[in-house]
Parts: C-alpha cells; structure tokens; sequence
C-alpha cells in the first residue's frame, strides 16, 4: 500500500492533488464548535477524541518552551493572545487525523520495534549507556505518562514516519533548484570598504534647555515612571510553619526508636573501569597488582584513563559482572581484570561508604525536620481557615501575621512582580500569578486569596497605588541631555553616510570618497551571507551586502556600531556541487510540505469539534472573567 501511495504520489496527479490540499489547509481554522462530547473529551476529530489530559500535556509542554524562550512564563490569557491553545488543539488534531489514516491502512508497528525503540533511547540509559528500567519508570512518571500511553504515543509517531516516508520519501528534487539554493548559500562576494563612526564627526554642540524641553517633550514616552504598588504579602506554607512545632528529644528518640529498622544505609562505591587494549597493558596491571600497588599507581604506570562509573550501591550498577567485581573488593584502591566487551577490563574502588543501620546522631536532624514539618502540615487547614475569618473580619494583614508568626512583606513592586523576590518561601514561576492578582486588586478592598495548591496560600494588602507618570525635565536632566546629544550626533552620522553612498552611486571612486573623511579604502576577501565571523562583515552586513545586485553600493552597520560603506567589486558563483547539506535541506523540506499539505487535508476531511465550554474551563478562562 505504501509502495502504491509513493508512485502515486510521483505523478501529476499527485502533485495536482497536493496542490489542492495546499488551498485546502490555507483556508483551516480551528472552529468554536460547542458539541455534544463527553465530560473528559476536548474536542473530536472525525470520532477520534482528543482527551482534556492529552490536551493540558501538551499545551504544558508548549508553555514551558515558551518560558525557556523568552524567559517569562505566560498567563493563560497571554497565551490565547499567542494562539498557543489553538496551535496545540490544531497539532492534537493533526496527529489524530493522520494517525486514523494510518489505521484506516492497517500501519502499525511490531512489539519488537516499539522494544527497540526504548533499548535505544538514551533518555532511560544508566550510567554505562544501556537502557535501565529504573529509568524508564522514573522519566514516564516525571512526564506524567502510564507505560501503556507511552507505547501508544511511540506507535502513533512510527506510524506517522512510516506514513511519511511512504508517500514522500522518493519526491524528485529539480536540478535547477539545488543550483539556485546552492549559489544561494555558497555565491561569495568581495567588497571595497571603509568605516565612518562618531569619531569621524566633529562634537555635538552643547543642548540648551529649550532644546532639552524640546526633546523631552517630543519623546515623553521614553521618560516615564512605571506604575508602583505596594502591598503587604503574607505566604502560608507547612515549609514556613515548621519552625514553630520543633520535636522534642523525646519525640525524636521515639521516632527514631519506631524506625530505625529503616533507616539502613545503603553500601556504596565509586568505581572506575579501564578498558585494557592489549596484553600488554593487561600486563601493567597485573604487575602492578602482585607487587602491592594502589590503583591510582598502577593507571599511572599503565598511561590508560579510567571511566568514572559513579558512586553507586550495588543494585544500581546494571553490568551484573561489573557489580560483582567491584564489590567484591576488600578495600579503597584495589582493583581487579575482569573480562569485557571484546577483551578484559580493569574494575577499581576508589571510595567506600559503608552501609549498616543510620546511627541516632545521624538521624536525628532528619527525623526533627520531618516530625516538624507533619506538625505544621497537621494544623495547616486550621491556621488557614483563622487566617480566611480573620480576612473576612478585615483585621490587617499585620495583626494576623503577629499571631501566627508568619513573615509579612512590605513589596513595591511594578507589574514585572521581580520585586517580590524578597518573599520568603515564594517561587520565582509563581511572580506572575502574585503579580496579576495585586494590580487587579482595588485599593481599599479586600482582595482575594491566592492559591497555589491545597497546603500553599498567599494574602496581600494593597496599601498605595503610585500611578505611571510623565517625569520632570529636573528628575531626568542628564539622561535627556545624553539623549539629545547621542541623537544629535546619530543624525549627523547618518547624514553624512548618506552623503558618502550617494556620491558613490553617482560613479565617484571609494578611494576618493573616503579621502573626504580621512578613512582607508580596504578590499574584504570574498565572504558569502554568514559573513567573515568578524564584527565589520558579520552576518547583518553580508545579508546588506547580498541584497543588491552585483557591482551594487551601500552601506550597513557592523557589530561595532560602525558604518560600512562599501562597493561590490566581485560576484563569484561556486564551482563544487551542491553538498550532501543542500541536497537533504531541499529534500526534507520538499518533503516535509507535502506532508504538511497532506495532513492538513487529511484533517480538514475528517473535520473537527471542539467543546468551548470544556476549553475555557480547562484555561480557566470563566474564572478570570468573573
């Protein structure tokens, strides 16, 4: 069947019917659609649904890559702003739309390649690069996946590959576009240059205060406060708590008495492994071990370097032989051979921490920081529900915080909420939410709780609105006048590039242009759009330069801040081949458009619903209305 699709896909009709599937997904867009779905389903595309967990999962994951962009975690509201909720809902029915495609075929995947796949996956290797259950469990529960939606999300994307390759793979690249791409990245050009800058420019005049009032005005905007509030912000966590339930020695000896059978330390050793080459170095190590030596001594005489393995227990090391030997030493520095992989290896220890039963002393400090913490994890709900009456009885925030020994902040803050760095026990992920609850806050008003979880709560006071305004001439008078002058000077240079470009296109040589301004000409060596990785051609002044025609005249700005005027003396096209980089560019993303035009037909075929109400509620967005 695939074998057919990929003919099929060769031919004109083929093309054609791409072409029309181009149309069809310029024209998609993710409809608001309330229709009868079921309480745990999204949305639906043509009977496949899309499940309200497999949505947050994903559109999480798109949040979190947008907060490791741009450093800044978005609302929800932000993020409907973005599209990103109907990015993620058009990928989820994508993926859904092609996958029934592929089922409608009868694509799937054998159980042993799906066992494969995950052998091979470095994200569930141990320590010596094989694949470790261990680790497999613990990366599928850190992503919140059972192992059976794991296997079901690796069968969907083979099957999708599969899909892909079967129709695509074979897609014929023309001979004229590989030449147009290559002399596009590969076309170098060599210029005549020099550079102008504000030392080439006599000084700017001194500003006078009309001038500074005249420029204020004309940029205002540029010189203004930021509206600043302040509030008083108590966080409620058991974390916080803790430290007014302090365990008694009594309780902790009685803890530790009731436990101690568990608290076992575990032997552990941190082993080092040198492959052994040949006989010869096996040698080394033998000799080095009949005569006593550490193993420190014997790798230095060998001139081999050691793998440092971990310090790890015994059932953590999944190269059972390896396990034994290193175990099996009496003592720090000794080593054993062992065999490996294709010869013999050298297993060593290098550090010992004994296990046995974890003595009181050890203990104790652990077991008061946890019977504390249960404490205050014990009266949480109480505290807080006195905290929420006292609220509701408008007693200030101050008074309560006395009572229950609670750190109250006073925070001005801007709507940035970087401020609030100086609450105690307050995540910097959890600024924003803070941040948006106190300037939608009324002064005068009690404002709401902000919760995070179920035992962490913060209450504010809004205390004084510092509103944003226009600042003086008399607060901002030397940043203007440095302003002023910068753009004075700016202006001038620009006027004066201008200058020198304009006798250059009126056929005037560079050599005596540049005399005018006591500059040098200089020939560049031939570059091609990335540039010469030096800050005059960087990658801005090639893309300048490569925007015109050849024998073309200009001028670009260089990573100095310098003004390159130049003239283009030499256009010279490549004479390799297109390389292996422009061939599989051009393929996979030949490839990957007809792919992206199939999906989306396939998607627009199937149609999809989406239940708005579901998805406002699962973006929360009836509660930010209210």
């Amino acid at each position: 069947m695939l074998n057919f699709l990929r003919r099929f896909a060769s031919t004109w009709m083929g093309k054609v019917l791409g072409a029309f599937l181009l149309l069809a997904m310029a024209s998609f867009g993710v409809p608001s659609v309330l229709s009868t779905l079921n309480a745990n389903t999204l949305a639906s595309v043509g009977g496949e649904d899309i499940t309200i967990q497999e949505f947050q999962r994903a559109y999480q994951q798109q949040l979190n890559q947008f907060a490791q962009q741009t450093g800044q975690m978005p609302t929800n509201e932000q993020a409907l702003q973005l599209g990103i909720p109907t990015a993620v809902i058009s990928k989820l029915a994508s993926d859904a739309a092609i996958n029934q495609f592929g089922v409608r075929l009868g694509i799937g995947v054998s159980d042993a390649r799906l066992a494969k796949m995950v052998r091979d996956d470095p994200s569930f290797a141990g320590v010596l690069g094989t694949f470790e259950r261990a680790n497999f469990d613990q990366v599928l529960r850190q992503n919140g996946y059972t192992e059976a939606e794991y296997f079901e999300l690796q069968t969907r994307a083979v099957r999708r590959q599969q899909i892909a390759l079967g129709l695509f793979a074979g897609t014929a690249v023309s001979k004229a576009a590989l030449d147009i791409l290559n002399r596009y990245r590969n076309d170098t050009r060599t210029v005549e240059y020099f550079t102008l800058n504000a030392t080439s420019l006599p000084s700017a005049a001194e500003p006078t205060d009309d001038d500074l009032k005249a420029y204020l005005t004309a940029h205002q905007a540029d010189f203004r406060t930021k509206e600043t509030r302040t509030a008083e912000v108590v966080l409620l966590t058991p974390d916080i708590l803790a430290p007014q339930y302090a365990a008694t020695e009594d309780e902790i000896l009685a803890e530790y008495d009731r436990t101690k059978d568990q608290l076992v330390k575990v032997e552990r050793r941190d082993i080092q492994q040198v492959t052994l080459p040949d006989a010869a170095a096996e040698k080394v190590f033998t000799d080095q071990q009949a005569a006593g030596a550490s193993f420190a001594d014997a790798l230095k005489a060998s001139g081999l370097t050691a793998t440092d393995i971990g310090l790890l227990s015994k059932t953590e090391v999944s190269d059972a032989a390896l396990a034994e030997a290193a175990f099996g030493l009496a003592k720090e520095g000794d080593f054993a051979i062992i065999a490996g992989i294709g010869g013999k290896r050298v297993v060593a220890v290098t550090k010992i921490e004994a296990g046995g039963q974890t003595s009181y002393d050890e203990a104790k400090a652990d077991i008061a920081a946890r019977l504390a913490l249960a404490k205050a994890k014990a009266a949480y709900v109480d505290i807080q529900d006195q905290v929420e009456e006292l609220r509701a009885a408008f007693k200030p925030l101050k008074e309560i915080a006395d009572r229950f020994k609670l750190p109250l902040a006073t925070v001005a803050l801007t709507a940035d909420g970087a401020a609030l760095s100086v609450v105690t026990g307050l995540e910097d992920t959890d600024r924003t939410k803070v941040a948006t609850a106190i300037f939608k806050a009324e002064q005068g008003k009690l404002a709401p709780t902000v919760a995070f979880s179920a035992t962490k709560n913060l209450w504010f006071d809004l205390s004084k609105i510092e509103a944003a305004r226009d600042q003086t001439l008399d607060e901002v008078h030397d940043a203007v006048a440095t302003a002023w002058t910068n753009g004075k000077t700016e202006e001038a240079l620009q006027a004066e590039v201008k200058a020198a470009v304009d006798e250059l296109q009126q056929g005037t040589s560079i050599q005596l242009v540049s005399s005018e301004y006591n500059a040098d000409t200089k020939t560049s060596q031939p570059f091609t759009r990335d540039g010469d990785k030096t800050n005059v051609f960087n990658q801005q002044v090639a893309t300048q330069i490569f925007s015109a025609g050849p024998d073309s005249r200009g001028s670009a700005l260089d990573g100095d801040g310098d003004y390159v005027i130049y003239h283009v003396l030499e256009v010279t096209p490549p004479t390799a081949e297109p390389d292996a980089n422009i061939k599989d560019f051009l393929s996979n993303s030949t490839r990957d458009a007809l792919y992206a035009e199939f999906i989306g037909g396939l998607r627009d075929e199937a149609g999809i619903k989406i239940n708005q109400q579901t998805l406002s509620t699962v973006l929360n967005l009836d509660q930010t209305a209210q």
